[in-house]
């Protein structure tokens, strides 16, 4: 592990604001308790106020309160965390617009003056439509679901499903998932003892932490992505999509990622086949291909590229 990957680990640890031992952090961090003293001393000269206590019974604590430090983030990280930035206030993740416009706004002017002149080029030569259409997200929800996560705490809160029944749920949160233009939460309900996937914009308030500490499972599958996609491939969908794509099977499947299956038909023909509750998601893989193509089923799908395509030649 490298300096600046270890005391960003370092950090991460100390951001929950427990009281960690000495012997707990350097052994977390797998270094000696010399370097942990370094490393602390590092994060102190950016800024952190890290209390110490000396002795048998040692260890160190975050300081809450105090002002934002400096980032620990190189040249292209602190580029690419701008980048991300700027693509959520462009709609990348409804709810969070004028949010994120506030950090990036920030996050740039920290930015020494060649990384800015980097910054700027980059938003003066590129534009951006917003993707429409995905469900609002309270940020207060999805932050206090990620630090959850991090912190192995036990969750509550009240959930929707998709046929309206409304449940409180206590759950042991394991990974947030992003998947199109929804998010879930990746946990295991302690109710029901299994594991569940929740989208996350059905929750109907902030969760509610209960600082009760839990030992993490492992999920199903380990891979907490494939989790949620296995179980959305396995739920009734409205649309059943079948496509033969001129264009090798790599091809389509690098568009199409883990939504759907891709079946090679020959060396520059597939089909592809997903299951789907609406139909904007096939049609802009297909424009993104910009292959040849013949809708297999539903009607439905024909019929609206068929639209699609009168209106754009007009």
């Amino acid at each position: 592990m490298s300096t600046s990957a270890r005391m960003l680990r370092l950090l991460s640890l100390l951001q929950t604001h427990r009281f960690w031992s000495g012997g707990d952090l350097a052994a977390r961090l797998e270094v000696s308790d010399r370097t942990l003293r370094r490393d602390v001393e590092r994060l102190r000269d950016l800024g952190y106020d890290v209390d110490a206590v000396r002795g048998a019974a040692g260890g160190y604590q975050l300081r809450a309160g105090g002002a934002m430090a400096p980032l620990l983030l190189d040249d292209d990280e602190a580029v690419a965390v701008a980048v991300g930035l700027r693509a959520a206030a462009n709609g990348g993740v409804p709810g969070f617009e004028d949010t994120t416009l506030q950090a990036l706004t920030k996050v740039i002017a920290l930015m020494p003056p060649r990384l800015r002149r980097r910054m700027g080029a980059l938003q003066t030569q590129t534009e951006g439509l917003p993707w429409s259409g995905g469900p609002t997200l309270d940020p207060t929800v999805l932050t206090t679901l990620a630090q959850a996560c991090r912190d192995d705490e036990v969750v509550t809160f009240p959930y929707t499903a998709a046929d309206g029944t409304s449940t409180t749920r206590r759950v042991e949160p394991h990974r947030l998932v992003n998947l199109g233009r929804r998010w879930y939460l990746v946990a295991h309900d302690r109710e029901r003892q299994d594991w569940r996937s929740f989208r996350v914009d059905r929750l109907a308030d902030v969760p509610t932490t209960t600082g009760q500490r839990f030992r993490p499972r492992e999920v199903p599958g380990g891979d907490a992505a494939q989790y949620v996609s296995r179980g959305l491939r396995n739920r009734p969908q409205r649309h059943h999509v079948q496509v033969v794509v001129r264009a090798p099977a790599a091809e389509v499947h690098a568009v199409m990622g883990r939504w759907g299956e891709v079946e090679a038909l020959g060396a520059d023909r597939c089909r592809m086949t997903m299951s789907t509750d609406t139909l904007d998601w096939p049609v802009l893989v297909l424009a993104n291909l910009d292959r040849d193509f013949e809708v297999e089923e539903p009607a439905e799908l024909a019929a609206l590229i068929g639209r699609l395509g009168a209106r754009v030649s007009r």
